[in-house]
């Protein structure tokens, strides 16, 4: 069997670099090519074929959640394997259910990087003890609908249920209704509980005032 041929998408050329150098010392590996960012990611995967792509999480143009469905749509031959210093566990759940195989943390060993990604390159799930622990202990949140999204907005800008209403140009009963999912949903107690977690979970567009309860 050949060696397992490895892309390396990091939007930072020291990262690459050292990757690149670590990888060389696997006699099991081969890296084929470097990516800048996701769009670069994309298009050099889809030209030279990897086995498996070591996917940074946060680059810019195209992040790594948004790189990874697109490269499993376009090529679902290579696997994905994401390396991250985020710690979000949002965006890692996010990016496993967009393709990913694998979640690694940066700051993990060599020993355990490499293992990963042989694992990977047979469609085995490798996820870092620390990325298993942030899951476990800080499950990410059911998404909200568009609607309930917006009416979440709307709470932490400190309208009430009528102004909603108004604002959504949708029945008051309407309101109530997505509010009480939101609440279930986001296992929060009131409407400001829930503001503020959605501000701290990033799930709110932009940065939003809460309005505190009297």
């Amino acid at each position: 069997m050949g060696k397992i041929r490895v892309l390396i998408a990091d939007d930072h050329a020291i990262v690459r670099m050292g990757l690149a150098s670590l990888l060389g010392t696997s006699k099991c590996l081969e890296v084929i090519g470097e990516a800048f960012d996701g769009e670069d990611a994309i298009m050099k995967a889809l030209k030279l074929k990897p086995d498996v792509v070591i996917m940074d999480l946060v680059m810019p143009r195209k992040d790594g959640i948004a790189a990874t469905a697109e490269l499993q749509e376009k090529l679902p031959s290579a696997k994905v394997l994401i390396l991250t210093t985020f710690s979000s566990s949002e965006n890692i759940a996010k990016s496993l259910k967009s393709g990913a195989l694998s979640a690694v943390m940066k700051s993990s060993s060599n020993d355990e990087l490499i293992a990963a990604i042989l694992k990977v390159a047979k469609g085995e799930r490798f996820l870092s003890p620390e990325i298993e622990h942030l899951l476990e202990d800080d499950p990410p949140l059911p998404d909200l609908s568009p609607r309930q999204t917006e009416i979440l907005e709307s709470i932490a800008r400190g309208l009430t249920n009528k102004e909603i209403s108004s604002q959504l140009d949708i029945s008051l009963e309407s309101v109530k209704s997505h509010i009480k999912i939101i609440l279930e949903k986001l296992g929060a107690a009131s409407r400001t509980e829930a503001a503020s977690i959605a501000q701290r979970r990033h799930l709110l567009p932009g940065r939003l005032a809460v309005k505190q309860d009297c």
